[in-house]
Parts: C-alpha cells; structure tokens; sequence
C-alpha cells in the first residue's frame, strides 16, 4: 500500500508515502554518477546521472523504492500483487528486471519524454536480485515537470499511460482509477448550492458539504481520489516551507494509522515513512511514523562524481522543540 503524487508551483516536488508492515532497513541513498550498477541482462552502466532517493542496500548495490536523478526526473515504485507480470528475456530487447528500471531509467534519462522512449525497448524480466530476495510486483509512476507517466508490466508487455492526474496508489491498473474519477465529478472545494429539486429548499449546514461523498478509507481506490482531489485544490504560497507544508499535509490525508489497516497476517499496514523531493534544487525531504520532524538531505552538498554510494540513516526518534523547558 502506498500513495505517490506531484505538486508544481515555481519548482516541481515529487514524493510518495510509503505503506509497508516491515521496515526494509531504509535509507537516504545517494548515488554518484560514477557509482558502477551491473545490470542483470543489460550492459553495465558505468557512468551516469546522480540521484537521490529512499533505499535498502545489499551487497553495495541501492535497491530505491523512488528517486530523483540530478536532472529532475522522478520515479517511485509502488506494489501491484495480483498484476504485475514480469517476462522472460526477449532478444532484440533491452532486458531490465524490476529491480534496476529505477536506477537504468534515472541514470540514463533526464525527461518523461526521453524515459517513454526508453521503455518502448524495454522488457522487464523475471530475474531476482538473489535466491533470497523474491522480486516485488510493482508498477511505477514516472514524472518531470511537464509530464507523468504510469508503467505497468503485463503479461502483454509494458503498458505506458498518461497520468494527468499526477497521483498513484496500488490495485487495480492505472485504467481502473482513471475511470473511477468520473463518479466524483460533482465533488468541490466550494460552499455547495441546493441541486436536489426546486421544490425542495435545502441548505448546507456546515462548511466542507460540497465534498461530501469523498471516500474516507485507505483502500488505493479511495486514496487515489482522495489525494487527487486534495492536491487539484491545494492552494499554497509560492515558497519552499509552503509548498512542503501542503505537499506533507495532502501526504498525511491518505497516510495509514498504526492500527487502521491490517494486513491477511495480521501485521499493521503503517506509513513508515513520507518523503518529498524538491526536483530542482535535489533536495529530499522525509519524516517517519515515528518522527514528525522534517529532515532534509541535499544531494548537490556531495561530491555526485565519486564512485561510491552516500548513505543517510534515517531519523526515527520523535524530535520535540521544547520552547520552554
């Protein structure tokens, strides 16, 4: 379970919330462009674009959840049981397995436009990272300034959509939640005016009547609506401290409560962590479950041509501003 969105004012932001019952042992990662990745079924790549974003590392290679490359583009990869399918090696195709089109795609791209293109090549293969790490069915929302994408490995193929919306959670297809936009249509941020029949004299009797029927639970249907309608409305001054308040807080409207959600096995299905990303200045913003606080990593503050890896620990003890201890 997880929400990704974007949000553009001056500056373009990209983040997600990260729905998960475990902790996959996270962390700020930041690759430099000479950092090597040894493709599975690909050629190395050797050289190219720095990024930032959320990973597990084993054996020295980043396993992103979502990034950002030094050129501001963005993709997060969200679970999709049940309907992601990932395929055999194909000949005269670029072979990618899910675990690597994060970094392939960052490394070697700079626009949506330059990533469609990619993908048009690409076949994502059914090749695990190792026996012991059984790959995730994802899909993934891909974005720039000027355009999203979603990407969604079926048994045809990747299918690749436009996403106006700028929004993704999980089950069912992209296509699905596109459709079911449509039965919100009426909902607005507006003091509502009486519909129902000119014979009937009906008044709202509170503020916020004109979003009734905006669903409430943490199903990926109702969150993709949810999310959409908060960020089609949201309404910020054009600063960072702003714009990171009201990207936080349309997070916070579709984040999962210790609780709230429990998975088949019982476990608790909790936002372990929001982040936010501002694309053109590469700066990551996150907060845990745990941690309120802020906390921001600038990319450009490191040295992007080393060939190793930039590890941030995450903070998750509660940071509290005692203003009169």
């Amino acid at each position: 379970m997880c929400t990704s969105l974007t949000y553009k004012k001056t500056d373009f932001y990209f983040g997600r919330n990260m729905d998960i019952e475990y902790s996959f042992n996270e962390k700020v990662v930041i690759t430099p462009r000479k950092f090597s990745f040894d493709l599975k079924k690909y050629k190395k790549l050797e050289s190219h674009y720095a990024m930032i974003g959320m990973a597990t590392v084993i054996e020295d290679y980043p396993l992103y959840a979502e990034a950002t490359n030094e050129k501001g583009l963005s993709i997060a990869a969200l679970n999709f049981p049940g309907n992601a399918v990932y395929l055999e090696e194909k000949q005269g195709q670029i072979n990618i397995t899910p675990f690597e089109l994060i970094p392939w795609l960052l490394g070697t791209c700079t626009t949506v436009e330059e990533a469609k293109a990619a993908l048009q090549k690409t076949n994502i293969v059914n090749v695990p990272f190792n026996e012991q790490i059984p790959l995730a069915p994802q899909h993934w929302m891909i974005a720039d300034r000027d355009q999203c994408i979603v990407v969604e490995p079926m048994e045809e193929g990747v299918r690749i959509h436009d996403n106006p919306f700028g929004v993704l959670t999980n089950n069912p297809p992209f296509e699905f939640h596109k459709m079911n936009m449509a039965n919100y249509l009426n909902l607005t941020a507006h003091y509502p005016t009486d519909r129902f029949s000119s014979e009937i004299d009906l008044k709202p009797y509170g503020v916020g009547m004109g979003s009734l029927g905006l669903p409430g639970d943490v199903s990926p249907a109702s969150r993709f609506v949810r999310a959409t309608f908060h960020k089609m409305n949201a309404i910020s001054e054009d600063n960072e401290n702003a714009n990171l308040s009201q990207f936080f807080h349309i997070l916070d409207s579709v984040a999962m409560v210790r609780g709230s959600s429990l998975t088949k096995e019982g476990k608790n299905d909790i936002t372990s962590y929001a982040c936010c990303v501002n694309t053109e200045k590469g700066i990551y913003y996150y907060k845990t479950y745990e941690n309120n606080q802020l906390t921001a990593i600038h990319m450009h503050n490191e040295n992007l041509d080393s060939d190793e890896l930039i590890t941030v620990e995450l903070i998750k003890t509660q940071q509290i501003n005692h203003v009169n201890n």
